[in-house]
């Protein structure tokens, strides 16, 4: 009966002025429309990344050609062409720990279909290459070994790719001319999106992997790979599928001690779990930045209480002379303290929504918005309102009546 009095009270004086009501809950309503909004905005770009890594693959590991020392100058990495095909097929049977070995050669080529041409990524591959990948082809078959022996000239196409030279034509068995040479179109594959690194994975020819040593990228190391994928067969496995396939690299190189190691295994699974921390420690950074505004909208609450427990001293004493106790008092003024915030926190949840929204149709920006993200914010707003609605409300509450009423 009591809340309910104060409530009645509180609702009476906050329309008493409402202009003055309105811009205390400003700040509440800009905080608490701002935490929604960026933390909508940085669930989003946590999605794009998420959904970026597992297009990638699980439990990868990269294999890359070493740097070499020419004429006392360091080159880089992938300088040498130090990774064979018979090493993948070394890691696939040797590793106990490693379920697939897929060894590539990635170059660029124009392709073309009648008229229309296109400059894309042509990979050389094997058919666990897709597996490793995860990547299904929905139209037609993946390769199979003897397409790889036979350095046969079939291709798999990117959805990119079949889009730009087809359009609505049905691509397979259609022949169409990689840097000349010929190939049958026997796949079209799934739609892969950008990658980590916000390339299109998709813009993409994938040709057998002699195929594409022998006949479109010429070597004078014909034998060699430019990188190897190596899947582990459990998440468990990982880090021992490392160890393994460094260990049996280095004995087949005769890397001795003396000799600098001229290949590079790199664990994708840690550096994608970095990137996608670093994504969820930006949501956070974005929702605890916006939330200093709450703070700001915390005193002026605080400050406009002041004001109003000063205007209202002679209430405050007419109230305390007719019976009503401190408590009753410290709960009116604490109420409407509260009122303020969780009103404010409303239409701030609302704005904050409905500006997610825009931002997603304006920009072409995935926004997430959660729930658990609203429920904090509004949830916070009322304990603004509770913190700095406290001094106010405890300050009227223990004025003198006396001293009070006498107050002009």
């Amino acid at each position: 009966m009591e809340l309910f009095l104060s409530l009645k009270i509180a609702l009476r004086a906050l329309r008493t002025n409402k202009m003055r009501s309105f811009l205390t809950m400003l700040g509440i309503i800009i905080g608490i429309a701002a935490v929604i909004a960026m933390v909508a905005i940085g669930s989003g770009a946590s999605r794009i990344i998420s959904e970026q890594i597992a297009s990638i693959g699980s439990n990868i590991l990269l294999v890359l050609p070493g740097s070499r020392t020419s004429g006392g100058i360091r080159l880089g990495s992938g300088s040498t062409p130090t990774l064979t095909y018979d090493d993948a097929k070394a890691i696939a049977a040797e590793c106990p720990s490693v379920a697939i070995a897929a060894p590539l050669v990635r170059g660029g080529a124009q392709v073309v279909y009648g008229n229309t041409n296109w400059s894309t990524a042509v990979m050389g591959i094997t058919p666990e290459y897709l597996v490793v990948r995860d990547w299904p082809v929905v139209d037609g078959r993946n390769f199979v070994q003897s397409d790889v022996e036979g350095a046969t000239k079939n291709c798999l196409i990117g959805r990119t790719v079949a889009d730009t030279l087809f359009g609505s034509e049905d691509p397979l068995g259609k022949i169409v001319r990689v840097k000349k040479i010929p190939f049958t179109v026997v796949g079209v594959m799934d739609r892969k999106g950008r990658s980590p690194q916000g390339s299109d994975q998709d813009d993409i020819v994938f040709v057998p992997l002699r195929t594409a040593q022998r006949k479109l990228f010429g070597s004078q190391f014909p034998n060699s790979v430019g990188s190897i994928m190596v899947q582990a067969k459990s998440e468990q496995e990982l880090a021992r599928a490392e160890e393994q396939v460094h260990a049996l690299l280095t004995q087949r190189h005769r890397i001795g001690p003396s000799r600098e190691i001229d290949f590079t295994v790199r664990n994708l699974s840690e550096l994608l779990d970095v990137a996608e921390q670093s994504s969820k420690a930006m949501s956070l950074l974005l929702g605890a930045v916006a939330s200093i505004s709450l703070i700001v909208g915390g005193i002026g609450i605080m400050n406009i209480m002041l004001v109003s427990v000063t205007e209202r001293t002679r209430e405050i004493g007419i109230r305390m002379a007719i019976g009503a106790t401190e408590r009753d008092i410290l709960l009116q003024f604490l109420t409407e303290a509260v009122l303020l915030t969780l009103v404010g926190g409303i239409i701030g949840m609302l704005l904050g929504v409905g500006g997610a929204k825009l931002v997603s149709i304006v920009f072409d920006w995935p926004t997430l918005i959660s729930l658990k993200a609203i429920a904090i914010a509004f949830g916070f707003s009322g304990a603004v309102g509770i913190f700095f609605g406290f001094y106010p409300a405890r300050k009227a509450a223990s004025l003198n009546p006396i001293e009070a009423l006498r107050y002009e």
